[in-house]
């Protein structure tokens, strides 16, 4: 339902708060389907919040968006997927090591998306999450992981 909603309704993205209505049934229905789906959600937020200078806010098409002071880490649309933004060679990079998959609209972009449904998904979502997080740190003596810390999972 979600692939076909974005891809023949996504034009009514544009439309005031219809996103977040749209984002809003999306968990309605992954809690009827997934029902520890929210729990792995509120986790992964929580984590994050625990990192210097990031916060939360709602994304503009939906979903719960991570942020490190101006810039966006990645968000979590209701259903469980999560999208994050890297250059395209981190993202081949990721892709070929991780279950990353092309970004479900934006296929020949930086953007990934990887699916939430499992604990072990909420996981591999939070080193992923950590990851870019590193790559921002203003500083690049605070950023201390890398790829290879993506491999303990």
């Amino acid at each position: 339902m979600f692939d076909w909603v974005v891809k023949y309704l996504g034009f009514l993205k544009h439309v005031p708060v219809l996103p977040h209505v749209f984002d809003a049934l999306l968990k309605l229905t992954s809690l009827l389907t997934n029902k520890n789906l929210p729990d792995y959600i509120d986790e992964i937020e929580t984590e994050v919040l625990s990192w210097q200078h990031t916060h939360v806010s709602a994304h503009k098409y939906g979903g719960l968006q991570f942020n490190i002071n101006t810039t966006e880490l990645g968000h979590i649309h209701g259903n469980g997927l999560l999208d994050i933004l890297l250059n395209r060679e981190q993202k081949f990079l990721l892709m070929k090591q991780y279950p990353v998959q092309d970004h479900h609209i934006f296929k020949n972009s930086g953007w990934i998306s990887f699916w939430i449904k499992t604990m072990e998904d909420k996981q591999t979502a939070v080193a992923l999450l950590r990851y870019v997080y590193d790559l921002k740190i203003p500083s690049p003596d605070l950023r201390p992981r890398r790829v290879k810390d993506l491999e303990t999972l």
